[in-house]
C-alpha cells in the first residue's frame, strides 16, 4: 500500500506511477480520488460467461432449452457487470455447449461494440466420453457441455481445433462425477494429460484442469498442467507437490457456498454441511503448504457482477485481505502468463484501473465500494 501517489495515463498505457516527481503535460485531466484505495483492475480467474445462476435455470436446462442466441445476448450482459464490478479481465473457463460463441464475444469487446472486460478464453473444454453431461437416457444423445476426446491422437486433433478456433488456453477435466455412485473419479491417465500437456506447450499455450479428487489432482501436477480448478479434496500431500511443480489452485470457493444455497442452506442459521468444512480444511492446508493461490469464484453458478464474493471467502476462509487482493490482480495476471501486461499499477502496463472507497487491505468488503473502472485508459464508471 502506498499514499500519495499519482498515476499518468496517455492513451491505454500507465506511463507513470509513484510520488509526483514529474511533470503533468498542460492538457492533463485530473482524477482526484481523495480517501479512496487506487488498484490494478481485478481478474476473475474462473468465469463462465455464458452461464447464468442455477436458482434461476439448472445448467442442463441452460445448455439444452436456452438457444445459442439466448445465451449470448445473456453473455453480453454478463459482461457488462463483470466490467462495473472492478473486474477489468476475465478467464473464461468454457462456453457449456455454447460451442465457440466467446471468441466472438471476445471480438466484440475488443472492437468497442459492447462493454466488457478483457477475455482469455477456452472455448469448449475437454472431457472424457461419456463423463460429462447433460446426460438423458442411454439411447438419446444430446447436446454436450464440452468437447469430448479420448486417447492421444483424438485429444490432438480437439487441441490443435480448439487453438485454431481462437482458445488462449485449454481446460480439461481430470476428472467428474461419473463413479459407480456418480462420486468423482479420474477421467485421462497420467499419458494422455502429459500429450495434452506437450502439444499445448509448443503453441505458448497453457493446459488447465479441472480436478477435485486428490489423485486427479496429482496427475494433472505431475504432467505439468497451470493451474488445479476446484481442488476440494487436496491432502497435504498434493499441494506439497504442486508447490514443487510450480501448479497454481484456484479454489472456487463461491461455488459450492451458492449450490449449498440453493438447495436450501441458510448460512449463519443452519450448521455448516459437511461440503463446507472440508472446502475450508483443505483451503487452509492449500494456504499452509504456501501453494501459489489464483481468485476465481466459478461465476456464472452464482451471478455475474457479484465476483467479490469470493474474494470475501477467501478472506473469511483463512486469507489475508492483501494477499486476497494480490491474488485477483498481480498473482493471476503472472500465473496466467499475461504479468507484463495487467495486473499492476506499473509503468508501460495497461491502463486497467480501480478505484473505491475505504482500504480493502484492512476489510476485503470495501472492494465492493467501487467508484472509478477504467478499463484499457477508458472510463467506464466514474
Amino acid at each position: 500500500m502506498q499514499t500519495g501517489w499519482v498515476v499518468l495515463i496517455k492513451n491505454n498505457k500507465i506511463e507513470q506511477a509513484g510520488a509526483m516527481m514529474f511533470k503533468l503535460p498542460a492538457s492533463t485531466e485530473i482524477i482526484e480520488l481523495k480517501g479512496m484505495t487506487l488498484l490494478p483492475g481485478l481478474i476473475e480467474g474462473h468465469s463462465h460467461l455464458f452461464l447464468h445462476p442455477y436458482n434461476e435455470t439448472s445448467w442442463n436446462d441452460q445448455v439444452l432449452k436456452e438457444s445459442r442466441a439466448e445465451r449470448t445476448v445473456r453473455a453480453v450482459n454478463h459482461a457488462k457487470a463483470t466490467l462495473l464490478a472492478g473486474f477489468t479481465t476475465v478467464r473464461d473457463l468454457g462456453t457449456e455447449g455454447a460451442m465457440y460463441d466467446d471468441v466472438g464475444l471476445k471480438e466484440s469487446i475488443e472492437k468497442g461494440l459492447i462493454p466488457g472486460p478483457r477475455m482469455i478464453i477456452a472455448t469448449r473444454a475437454i472431457v472424457a466420453t461419456g463423463s460429462y453431461g447433460p446426460k438423458l437416457s442411454a439411447d438419446n444423445e444430446s447436446i454436450k457441455g464440452a468437447a469430448e476426446a479420448d486417447g492421444e491422437d483424438v485429444l490432438i486433433k480437439e487441441i490443435r481445433t480448439q487453438i485454431g478456433k481462437g482458445a488462449d488456453f485449454i481446460k480439461i477435466y481430470a476428472d467428474y462425477r461419473w463413479g459407480i455412485n456418480k462420486e468423482a473419479q479420474p477421467t485421462f491417465t497420467l499419458d494422455e494429460l502429459k500429450k495434452a500437456v506437450e502439444v499445448i506447450q509448443s503453441s505458448g499455450r497453457k493446459l488447465v484442469a479441472h480436478a477435485v479428487t486428490a489423485e486427479a489432482m496429482k496427475r494433472a501436477t505431475l504432467a505439468g498442467v497451470s493451474t488445479i480448478e476446484h481442488g476440494d479434496k487436496g491432502t497435504e500431500e498434493v499441494f506439497k507437490l504442486m508447490k514443487e511443480k510450480g501448479v497454481a489452485l484456484c479454489p472456487t470457493l463461491s461455488a459450492g457456498e451458492s449450490i449449498l444455497r440453493y438447495d436450501g442452506w441458510k448460512k449463519g442459521v443452519d450448521i455448516e454441511p459437511q461440503r463446507i468444512i472440508d472446502k475450508k480444511k483443505s483451503f487452509q492446508l492449500a494456504l499452509r503448504s504456501g501453494v501459489t493461490i489464483c481468485m476465481g469464484g466459478d461465476v456464472g453458478v452464482f451471478a455475474h457482477g457479484d465476483n467479490a464474493k469470493e474474494m470475501e471467502l477467501m478472506v473469511e476462509y483463512g486469507m489475508k485481505p492483501i494477499d486476497a487482493l494480490k491474488s485477483a490482480t498481480s498473482t493471476n495476471a503472472d500465473v496466467f502468463g499475461y504479468g507484463n501486461k495487467i495486473g499492476r499499477i506499473n509503468k508501460y502496463l495497461f491502463a486497467d484501473i480501480i478505484a473505491v472507497e475505504g482500504d480493502p487491505s484492512a476489510d476485503i468488503k470495501n472492494i465492493r465500494k467501487i467508484k472509478l473502472v477504467m478499463k484499457d485508459g477508458v472510463v467506464y464508471k466514474k
